[in-house]
């Protein structure tokens, strides 16, 4: 059977570019190398509880009143309701440095506030910053990159309002060292200060099955527990798809979600050259280690009611592979128990993520793997003590990724979960019905990522 289009990788991007392409009478076929879709936000059975992967927080979220925002349009185009994300706001997070911290909500004019109480002499230049930033379109700026931290500079002339902001978006989608293109900036300002933080009443299952249902439903096919060994390029376009399994198949266009220079990795050639990278994509080379704790105990008893804690124990933030394990110099500190709901989580949990460095972490054998995973779980629980007193005691059971899970699970070259630093906005690669999805086309988080299978196929399949 040939296929109008084939999509490589059952994430959020994929499952998105699915549904927009197979409701408009398109053959698509995804195929999927894990036995369960969601790619990077799906989930796992662990000691009788499910957990999510990749969840934090949903970013972009705003109420539904509001029309004209990613959320709205993703909604919109996949043909969904706002009822069925069931989606809970944040109560309030914050970013803490050693002499200021700035608080934020769902709604931009708290940390307007914030700003003007503990920056009061850069609130007039925060104010002209935002509205720069209203009409600028992230997706037709220039491909080059565009360092944020200089046209920081050019509004502030406080290095630790530069930090603060800088600390919270890099955590949550930034692919470069100690330093973010504009345009990824912009995206990130925008989708957690302007719109904010939410969580789904029952985690990304419901979500991931909503949305497989869906795509079923529009006459989409799915192979899961099938993995692509190689691309046929002939003629400069895709002529061949060949399974591990030693199936082939074929389709008219391909779209890729499973990162750039992975999927440059299958292809059997890959020359010329886009208009907004070079032809050989970097490794990303930032990875993370997360920890999920599970507590005998509400957060709430312990006196913490933040949502997510952004911390860095320096003036200056340094966002970079770290030179040990892992770094507990600066961190984010999750509690999916303080969303607003009226049913509350039945257990208390927190997540915990700092820095990791792949090449460390894949370079132990597998005794001292699991003895330096307790480690530096320690490690950072020391310093999360300083604002969730008396932690430590109450857990009841706790779980682990190391960069070298990510790699094993999501494919993601050296667990870079952010992917590489050469994103193509326009999702063309130098393959000519090869296209690119996902966090390698500049989309970022959860509604990020179904808005970019949404803009893919609408761009090159329904176009």
């Amino acid at each position: 059977m040939k296929y109008d289009l084939i999509i490589i990788g059952g994430g959020l991007s994929g499952l998105a570019a699915g549904i927009r392409s197979a409701h408009f009478g398109n053959r698509v076929c995804i195929l999927e190398q894990q036995g369960r879709v969601g790619g990077l936000n799906s989930y796992y059975h662990y000691q009788g509880r499910i957990f999510d992967i990749g969840l934090h927080a949903i970013t972009n979220y705003v109420p539904r009143h509001i029309k004209s925002t990613p959320l709205a349009k993703t909604l919109r185009q996949l043909r969904l309701s706002y009822d069925d994300f069931q989606l809970l706001p944040q109560q309030i997070s914050r970013i803490t440095f050693p002499t200021k911290e700035l608080r934020f909500t769902n709604d931009f004019n708290f940390f307007i506030q914030e700003i003007s109480e503990k920056f009061p002499h850069q609130i007039d230049q925060f104010t002209k910053f935002v509205q720069s930033l209203k009409g600028y379109d992230e997706f037709s700026a220039k491909k080059e990159f565009v360092s944020t931290r200089q046209i920081l500079q050019s509004f502030f002339f406080d290095p630790l309002l530069i930090e603060m902001l800088l600390c919270p978006l890099m955590f949550y989608g930034c692919s470069w060292e100690n330093d973010i293109d504009f345009a990824q900036f912009s995206v990130l300002f925008r989708s957690i200060f302007c719109e904010g933080f939410a969580r789904p009443q029952d985690g990304m299952s419901k979500i991931i099955q909503l949305l497989k249902t869906k795509y079923q439903h529009c006459g989409g096919e799915l192979k899961t527990n099938c993995k692509v060994q190689k691309l046929h390029i002939h003629q400069n376009k895709v002529s061949e798809v060949h399974l591990s399994n030693g199936q082939t198949m074929k389709a008219e266009k391909i779209i890729s979600c499973i990162g750039l220079p992975e999927t440059k990795d299958l292809c059997t050639s890959w020359g010329g050259k886009t208009t907004n990278r070079t032809t050989t994509p970097r490794t990303g080379a930032l990875s993370f280690m997360e920890s999920i704790i599970i507590l005998n105990t509400m957060p709430s008893q312990l006196t913490f009611d933040t949502t997510i804690l952004f911390y860095n124990d320096s003036e200056r933030f340094f966002y970079q592979r770290p030179k040990t394990l892992i770094d507990t110099s600066s961190g984010v500190i999750c509690c999916p128990n303080n969303y607003q709901t009226e049913k509350p989580l039945p257990e208390g949990m927190i997540r915990l993520t700092n820095l990791a460095n792949f090449t460390l972490w894949n370079g132990l054998d597998e005794e001292e793997y699991h003895i330096q995973k307790k480690f530096c779980l320690r490690e950072s629980l020391k310093k999360v003590e300083r604002f969730i007193p008396g932690l430590q005691d109450r857990i009841l059971i706790h779980d682990i990724f190391t960069p070298k899970t990510i790699e094993k699970f999501t494919g993601r070259r050296q667990g870079a979960v952010y992917g590489t630093p050469d994103k193509t906005k326009d999702g063309l690669t130098p393959i000519k019905n090869l296209f690119i999805c996902g966090t390698d086309q500049g989309y970022l988080g959860i509604v990020g990522a179904m808005l970019s299978g949404i803009s893919m196929a609408n761009a090159h399949i329904l176009y």
